[in-house]
């Protein structure tokens, strides 16, 4: 199997995972325990919350969650005021905050290019004194487009609104804005663990919270936390800090190698080719038929989108945000690539999607 489906989920780290054994295996205390054994499990979860912590900006606070959903519902259901967010984000962000417009919350969603980045006109526009709060992703999960999240921060902040962004897909790749209030992430999109995320808080920002309950986290959040989890987590954010550069170049040549093979071949580029994450290359092949693409190359794992999204039988929001029609954004698929992909392999695959796709208007 070549895999080829980052932007759903990494590869585990072997470091992240010789990290978690002991808390899997020996040391099972509950971290909220006052006994030696639970404050054995407590130090191992506070080195964790560190080594993520040295992502993401200086003077804020690190409060493990289940996930990232949790960690966008928490920051957008725990703050107030009216909300401004963009057409292409996570259904995380827009799934939660068309609930809080049910409640009677006023959200504006701000339109986006054809390079899929916001419209700063529109931004300018919307971003009013008396808005609370601005979520803009940092890299868009479907097409890889690197949002102007320091312009958008600073339009919130003259508004006085806070700044939510989703930094799933860009954690441990892209730099956090310093300017952002709140900051979503995941650990399985680093090569963590499944089950575990983080939501970073700016110092003196207060937030409702999610989860009632024992209150063992910073700023509230209820529940017991999994130490071989929080151990996963930190290790690789920890090897994402440590690799950032070397990580950077691997996926740079990749996109530069998969680009010119299919771009040489006819298929087209979604979203923005400068602006960009290079471990995302979203193409669009004319009158493909993606469910049959991957029916013949289940040695591949790729995607046709978002995997929170996949079965939903309707076209990417995303793709028809930037402008695609229907069609076009059915006959699209998403490759992702990273640390561990060869370009043997990226090339390899490259190769079969292109001669699948051909293969199917032949027989057309």
């Amino acid at each position: 199997m070549i895999y080829l489906d980052y932007q759903a989920t990494t590869p585990l780290a072997p470091q992240a995972l010789d990290a978690m054994l002991p808390w899997l295996r020996d040391d099972f205390a509950n971290p909220h325990s006052a006994h030696a054994a639970g404050r054995k499990a407590k130090a191992a979860v506070e080195v964790a919350r560190e080594a993520v912590a040295e992502l993401m900006p200086d003077g804020g606070t690190v409060s493990f969650t289940s996930g990232a959903t949790e960690a966008l519902n928490w920051a957008i259901k725990g703050s107030t005021g009216p909300i401004v967010t963009l057409a292409t984000e996570h259904a995380a962000v827009l799934d939660t905050a068309a609930a809080e417009a049910r409640r009677g919350r006023a959200v504006t969603m701000l339109p986006v290019g054809s390079d899929g980045l916001a419209d700063l006109a529109a931004a300018r526009e919307a971003i009013k004194p008396g808005t609370g709060l601005v979520a803009v992703m940092l890299v868009n999960n479907e097409i890889g487009a690197i949002q102007p999240v320091e312009q958008l921060a600073t339009l919130a902040k003259q508004a006085g609104a806070l700044f939510l962004t989703d930094a799933v897909q860009g954690f441990g790749r892209e730099i956090v804005p310093d300017t952002a209030d709140l900051v979503a992430v995941s650990a399985h999109k680093i090569h963590g663990p499944k089950g575990i995320g983080a939501l970073w808080v700016r110092d003196g920002v207060t937030l409702e919270p999610l989860l009632h309950g024992g209150g063992q986290e910073p700023l509230g959040r209820s529940g017991t936390l999994s130490p071989a989890l929080c151990a996963g987590f930190g290790a690789a954010a920890a090897l994402a800090k440590q690799r950032f550069g070397a990580d950077r170049a691997h996926v740079s040549q990749l996109f530069r190698a998969a680009f010119q093979m299919l771009a040489g071949a006819g298929w087209a580029l979604n979203g923005s080719k400068d602006e960009r994450y290079p471990g995302n290359l979203n193409l669009r092949y004319p009158g493909l038929d993606v469910a049959r693409l991957m029916s013949d190359l289940r040695g591949i794992a790729f995607s046709a989108g978002s995997a929170c999204a996949s079965g939903s039988g309707r076209p990417s929001h995303v793709l028809k945000a930037i402008g695609l029609s229907d069609a076009e954004a059915r006959s699209s698929i998403r490759l992702g690539f990273g640390r561990y992909t060869t370009e043997e392999d990226l090339l390899t695959a490259c190769l079969a999607i292109d001669q699948a796709a051909r293969a199917q208007q032949v027989a057309a």
